[in-house]
């Protein structure tokens, strides 16, 4: 199972960037990937998400919108079990 965030951004959102620039080092420690997809490009994300954005995604689970919510996401994140080894 890949481990990863998404973020519903748009290109010239600053605080899209800002929550960007806050979660990575954040889902790295935590072992988690991010994923940043352009609201603009995605008339259907658009149409869902449009005044929320940015808003960041566990699946179809919103962990958090507008700003990052930290203790959120560590909560989600740290749900999931340790991944065995082969």
């Amino acid at each position: 199972m890949q481990r990863e965030l998404t973020v519903l951004s748009r290109e010239w959102c600053h605080l899209c960037h800002e929550l960007v620039e806050q979660l990575e080092p954040v889902a790295r420690e935590l072992g988690w990937t991010v994923k940043v997809i352009d609201v603009d490009r995605h008339p259907e994300l658009e149409a869902r998400w449009d005044e929320l954005v940015p808003v960041v995604l566990a699946g179809e689970q919103e962990l958090c919108h507008y700003h990052l919510d930290e203790a959120a996401v560590r909560a989600y994140c740290s749900g999931f079990p340790l991944e065995s080894a082969p």
